[in-house]
């Protein structure tokens, strides 16, 4: 495991949601807390409440379809904490729909940000981490990323981009005599942060809401604890893992049940509305 002793620790997507929440916690552990984001704005301002609770941190703006604006961080970090210990691609974007109906652009962005992104972050994590021999990345990724997920495909494929990059990643590590560097997946279900906020009656995004929805103070503490304990793959809420892992094994099965769990993801999503409304 790595500690604030290892260095500092770099967030992308930290301007708000479950990057935020994180930040904060790692600031109470006397993590360097380096909070990105692509709005530089609300970085700083999330350093400032990191700051003002007691910790360490900066900000800097990071769109991280950029590879050099991402190695810029990891060395700036480096330099000013003394090493990288932590490296947590958080950012992402939501687009839902049938695969069809995305614009090319849409498509692009997906991609570009949440499977590309999360390459650039690790690899420019890597580049400072593979040195020192020693070091934490954590990929913020989702169920949507070990099965099909019907009015999400673009975003499950970005989703399934970033599962299997990040197994291989560390299997390279691992082959190369890397012990001390980890690679971590956190795959949580549903998540009320802004990602989710216009998508509670959106019918073709019930698939989100089709498990257990979590607040991002929930998330951000599961995170600390992989963070605590390297695994390489942390579902959340455990059974969903285990759901999600059988449909896998049997994808003509989650083929033809499709129609049926996208109508109980429907209803769920209306309870969730209904309770949620104010």
């Amino acid at each position: 495991m790595s500690g604030p002793a290892d260095g500092g620790a770099v967030i992308t997507g930290a301007g708000r949601g479950l990057g935020r929440e994180i930040a904060l916690r790692l600031g109470r552990r006397g993590w360097f807390v380096h909070v990105t984001d692509a709005d530089g704005a609300l970085a700083a301002a999330v350093a400032g409440e990191v700051q003002a609770d007691g910790g360490t941190a900066t900000s800097s703006q990071v769109d991280v379809r950029d590879p050099d604006a991402c190695r810029v961080a990891a060395r700036a970090t480096a330099s000013e904490a003394g090493g990288l210990g932590l490296w947590i691609n958080n950012a992402g974007v939501l687009r839902s729909g049938p695969v069809w109906e995305h614009t090319d652009a849409e498509r692009r962005l997906l991609m570009e940000v949440n499977a590309v992104g999360t390459m650039h972050g690790t690899i420019a994590a890597l580049e400072v981490m593979r040195p020192a021999h020693r070091g934490h990345i954590i990929n913020v990724a989702s169920p949507a990323g070990l099965v099909p997920v019907p009015g999400e495909g673009v975003y499950a494929a970005s989703k399934h981009a970033v599962m299997g990059f990040s197994t291989s990643a560390l299997c390279d590590l691992r082959v190369a005599g890397e012990r001390n560097i980890h690679v971590s997946c956190v795959c949580p279900d549903g998540m009320w942060t802004p990602m989710l906020f216009d998508k509670l009656r959106d019918p073709v995004a019930a698939m989100s809401f089709s498990g257990k929805l979590f607040q991002p103070e929930e998330i951000a503490n599961l995170v600390l604890r992989v963070v605590a304990r390297p695994r390489p793959v942390t579902a959340a809420p455990t059974w969903r893992g285990l759901q999600v892992r059988l449909f896998d094994l049997a994808p003509a099965l989650a083929v033809r049940a499709a129609p049926w769990v996208v109508r109980i993801a429907r209803r769920q999503q209306a309870a969730i509305a209904r309770k949620l409304a104010p």
